[in-house]
């Protein structure tokens, strides 16, 4: 048995003064006046006690195993890698975000190509095998301009590689690129110059790709809820849109491009994604949706890493001092919630007897920078670093 011993829990209600006792991988007890005899003791004194982070997108996977475009990592280093730097950041589920992109497509990312990305997807479902630290899952992302990958997705689905899927449109002139100079801009910082024509082709001839029609995509995802794998969609820009995907079979709205149609995913019965980078800089970084005032408005409901991992933390102690959310409220936007949207929460999200033991101790440098000292994962005491 473990006892976290002397710290502030962070509860669903509210923060309370108490220890936790863990036997095996779940939460025995919470209690500061009783006497069970563990095996080992962590002092949280003067700590917080979070349940660990519960990351629904992050593609932070694909940075690590392809640090520039011509420098490809041995996929088993790039994993073991970044769990060890997850699990600091205490994110203890993740739910790693791999794109299928149509063949031929030049994304400018290696790591998307076809045989990558089944290599990742193989190594992300073979960890729980093998010595590991954090709880590793598969978020599929499926372009809808990606015909050919359907057959392979649908098998990667029956075969239970896959946890969460989303339906992906990233052509120009919608969604996250509504903005086309925008999009211009980003484009060119990866490489690809246009003139002025060149720019008009490419966007048309972006455009005029055939998709996924929306009775296509339905089929997909009744045949994922029928596996229990809930389903989301990517850069919502419409109430239309909205109710379209919402027919599909849709519950998840990851990034919605206003807080107008993040309100609207909302009163549809969606949970709601930003990005925890968005929280720390102020603002998106495609002019859309700004996450802080999304969530003072109360139409956000999760917050992910989306590309940087450090941010869950951060931007949860930036949303508790700058802009006056109840810590235990914000919290939930890292572990409740997340935990609710993948149909987890029995199991995950927050600290209650009979829950697994998913438990961070957090604690404040000179009283204001956020760092996690220890961490359990499945009751397994996973993580402890020491600040001198």
């Amino acid at each position: 048995m473990i006892q976290i011993k002397g710290g502030k829990l962070v509860t669903e209600d509210g923060i309370i003064d108490s220890d936790v006792f863990v036997r095996k991988d779940r939460i025995i007890d919470i209690s500061r006046d009783q006497i069970l005899h563990a095996g080992m003791v962590i002092d949280a004194k003067d700590c917080y006690v979070f349940p660990g982070f519960i990351d629904i997108h992050s593609d932070y996977i694909e940075h690590i195993t392809a640090p520039r475009p011509q420098s490809m990592m041995d996929f088993t280093l790039a994993l073991r890698v970044a769990e060890r730097e997850l699990v600091t950041h205490g994110i203890t589920t993740m739910y790693h975000s791999l794109s299928f992109y149509k063949s031929g497509n030049k994304n400018g990312n290696p790591v998307r190509l076809k045989s990558n990305v089944e290599k990742l997807m193989n190594l992300i479902t073979q960890a729980h095998h093998e010595k590991h630290l954090i709880r590793h899952r598969f978020h599929a992302r499926l372009e809808i301009d990606n015909l050919e990958g359907v057959e392979d997705l649908i098998d990667y689905i029956d075969n239970g590689h896959v946890h969460l899927l989303s339906f992906m449109d990233h052509t120009p002139g919608q969604g996250q690129y509504r903005d086309l100079e925008k999009y211009r801009s980003i484009r060119e910082s990866y490489g690809s110059v246009f003139s002025d024509e060149g720019f008009e082709s490419y966007i048309n001839k972006r455009q005029a790709v055939r998709r996924l029609t929306p009775e296509e995509c339905k089929g997909i995802a009744e045949h994922a809820i029928r596996r229990g794998i809930p389903v989301a969609s990517h850069d919502d820009d419409s109430h239309e849109k909205l109710k379209r995907n919402h027919e599909v079979g849709v519950r998840i709205s990851e990034f919605p491009i206003t807080i107008d149609v993040a309100a609207s995913a909302r009163e549809m019965g969606y949970f709601t994604v930003a990005g925890a980078p968005n929280v720390l800089l102020g603002g998106s970084h495609s002019n859309n949706l700004c996450a802080h005032e999304a969530i003072g408005e109360g139409v956000i409901d999760i917050l992910s890493s989306d590309y940087y991992p450090a941010a869950m933390l951060h931007s949860l102690f930036k949303l508790h001092r700058e802009f006056g959310h109840p810590l235990h409220e914000v919290l939930k936007l890292l572990t409740l919630h997340p935990a609710m949207a993948l149909g987890i929460e029995r199991d995950f999200g927050s600290i209650k007897k009979g829950k697994k033991a998913d438990l961070l101790v957090v604690k404040l440098l000179e009283n204001k920078f956020p760092v996690i000292t220890s961490v359990l994962v499945d009751g397994d005491y996973v993580y402890e670093t020491r600040y001198r």
